[in-house]
């Protein structure tokens, strides 16, 4: 059975070498749209991946970074195992030098720092680790993949992941763990939409009648985008983003708004959009206004299988035995794994360190946190080598 006191203790080790190096990528801006500063990210695990045998395939996403798939043939005649990661993060350039990596006692905090570039590193170390006792050997094959653009929904890396997910038999996904230890075992359809309008322009004074305000047009739409669904049931829109105009004295001619869609499942997800369309798609009161709409839900619903069960309950149990609680949980947030899991593959996600008010800047990991679950996930990939998944 999986020895997890004994990957804690080898992590105990490495932590030095996992906090040097998340300080490193931390401290690079790495926003989805930084191209140069995502790669510089995936330089850095490029490098280590192939230090330890992977072989680095690289593909360029236009407007974006680098798609990084590692894969190392193992050889054995157990499940083909699929790692999801990514090396974007929500921020702007400049923030990392407004606010870099830093230790307060057991804390770490810096842009990105729990979504996920600690949980990156601390699961290369893991790899590497495993690999150099050769606690692998019963897999067939692993294979890690590193997106560029997740923060956004990963538009450009659905199909390379699914098709990455076809050929595996469990994925395992580093989002963070959350406070207190839970791991994600289902989530909700999210998606994004973009509403733009075009009016007429005119001189607020002089000529006001002449023109049609864009930005109105928009703005009373937002009450009964807002009023669509049930936030309780996990089912509504979320205007983030409304702005628009020139001037202040500028009747606006431009406006646009940004919208955040969630759902439970994946036909509440086709009904909100349904409703979202029929708001927006509605003649303006105003002739001259025109409206357009574009996006959808970019990630499916989460649905939880027999396997992923599965691998809860090894998680559960490897955390019982390092005295710390694993419990799964469903979330509303959007990940890379729910692409797995919609193909039928079992799926634990939130493997991460446990993070803090991830996409704020309070963001933070829980430094013994790096131990404990890196040797829960050490446990994960050495009990499927060793054949406890039924359904692997």
């Amino acid at each position: 059975m999986a020895k997890v006191r004994h990957w804690a203790s080898m992590l105990e080790g490495e932590l030095p070498a996992i906090l040097a190096m998340s300080e490193r990528v931390v401290n690079i801006d790495s926003g989805s749209y930084l191209a140069a500063g995502v790669n510089a990210v995936i330089d850095v695990w490029a490098d280590m991946l192939a230090g330890i045998g992977f072989t680095i395939e690289r593909t360029p996403l236009a407007d974006f970074g680098d798609q990084l798939t590692a894969r190392l043939a193992i050889g054995g005649n157990g499940p083909r195992l699929l790692v999801f990661g990514h090396a974007d993060t929500v921020w702007p350039a400049g923030v990392a030098a407004e606010w870099p990596f830093h230790r307060d006692g057991g804390r770490i905090t810096g842009p990105g720092v729990g979504d996920m570039k600690t949980n990156v590193v601390m699961a290369l170390h893991v790899l590497r680790g495993m690999l150099v006792e050769g606690a692998a050997k019963g897999l067939s094959s692993i294979t890690v993949c590193i997106v560029p653009d997740e923060e956004i929904g990963s538009p450009g890396s659905r199909a390379w992941l699914e098709a990455e997910a076809q050929r595996a038999d469990l994925c395992l996904t580093l989002e963070p763990c959350r406070p207190a230890g839970g791991v994600v075992i289902g989530r909700g359809a999210v998606g994004a939409a973009y509403v733009t309008a075009t009016g007429v322009t005119a001189h607020c004074g002089a000529a006001r009648d002449k023109g049609a305000s864009a930005v109105a047009a928009l703005a009373a739409m937002v009450p009964r985008l807002e009023s669509l669904g049930d936030i309780s049931a996990g089912l509504y829109a979320t205007v983030g983003i409304l702005r628009g105009g020139d001037a202040r004295q500028v009747v606006p001619g431009w406006a646009e708004m940004h919208l955040d869609l969630r759902a439970p499942d994946d036909a509440a997800a086709e009904r909100l959009l349904a409703d979202v369309r029929r708001i927006v798609t509605a003649p303006p009161s105003d002739p001259r206004i025109s409206v357009a709409l574009r996006g959808g839900f970019t990630r499916p619903a989460f649905p939880t299988h027999a396997g992923t069960r599965e691998l809860l309950a090894l998680a559960e149990s490897f955390g019982a035995e390092l005295g710390e609680p694993v419990f799964g949980l469903v979330s509303r947030g959007g990940s890379d794994g729910s692409f797995a899991a919609r193909l039928g593959v079992p799926t634990l996600d939130g493997l991460g360190p446990i993070a803090h008010e991830t996409c704020s800047r309070r963001e933070s990991v829980e430094v013994p946190s790096i131990v404990s679950r890196g040797a829960v996930l050490a446990g994960l990939i050495e009990a499927t080598a060793e054949g406890a998944l039924s359904r692997a």
